[in-house]
């Protein structure tokens, strides 16, 4: 039994120490195909300063992805139908074969001459640099569903919004502090929204990012009205949007570990 077990340890050596020694490897190095210098990017605007653009990056060997702020495109060319008048800056993100790099071209948007998809409208109205305000579609104590707890993921999430767990702002229960409040939204030169606690208070500036493919709005910098059962990523599901009525969720209030539902009517 001994000298079998000897014999099979030093087969099992053997067989490491030959398999260490001059192993085979196909190695493949990547390299750079050209510098970021000439990584071309091209913007495309029909007709002339419009707000339909093509961005293009025309480099061969060269591969990445589009991130227009609204959104991002995986692809090296992507046709937007962009909000904002005005200058943005577009960034391409990319690999040169062994080297990633990110570069921007600038785009003068001079007037809003083909529509936008209608939740923008809905969202800032028709005069999108004017913007619009939004406000609770209720009072403390009403009665009335506008700011309530709604089942976690567990039991429903985002398909049983409209179930009341706790109508907190209606039952006057809990207020939020900015019930009073206001928020506004507009496309004057960027994605601008304004947070006031009161309606004469003093507004925090942020932005936002209505992202209408995935059904979501994100705020930044700011606070979303009713914060105080909201989320520190400011991103909220966007359950209804029309001209007249704004409904907003979260799945997993950071507050209650909850659903919570938001309902707003224009001011």
């Amino acid at each position: 039994m001994k000298i079998h077990n000897i014999k099979y340890l030093l087969i099992a050596v053997f067989m490491l120490i030959f398999s260490a020694c001059d192993p085979i490897v196909d190695e493949q190095h990547l390299s750079d195909s050209t510098d970021v210098a000439g990584v071309q990017l091209v913007a495309t605007q029909t007709p002339p300063g419009g707000n339909k653009i093509t961005l293009s990056m025309n480099t061969p060997g060269v591969t990445g992805y589009w991130d227009y702020g609204l959104d991002k495109a995986l692809t090296n060319e992507v046709t937007i139908v962009y909000p904002i008048p005005g200058k943005s800056t577009f960034t391409f993100v990319g690999t040169l074969g062994a080297t990633f790099f990110t570069k921007t071209i600038d785009v003068q948007v001079d007037r809003i001459d083909t529509r936008l998809d209608q939740d923008w409208y809905d969202l800032v109205s028709e005069d999108t640099a004017a913007g619009k305000t939004w406000v609770f579609d209720g009072v403390g104590g009403d009665g009335r569903n506008w700011w309530y707890m709604s089942p976690d993921e567990a039991n429903g999430g985002k398909d049983k919004w409209d179930v009341v767990w706790w109508n907190a702002g209606g039952s006057g229960d809990v207020v939020p502090v900015d019930a009073s409040g206001k928020m506004h939204f507009d496309l004057n030169g960027a994605a601008n929204y304004n947070h006031y606690t009161t309606k004469t208070a003093t507004p925090t500036k942020g932005s936002f990012k209505l992202d209408i493919k995935n059904k979501l709005l994100t705020i930044s910098n700011s606070k979303m009205l009713g914060y105080e059962a909201g989320n520190a990523d400011g991103i909220y599901e966007v359950i209804e949007l029309t001209e007249t009525r704004l409904v907003l969720h979260l799945t997993k209030s950071d507050t209650y570990g909850t659903g919570w539902t938001f309902i707003f009517k224009p001011e």
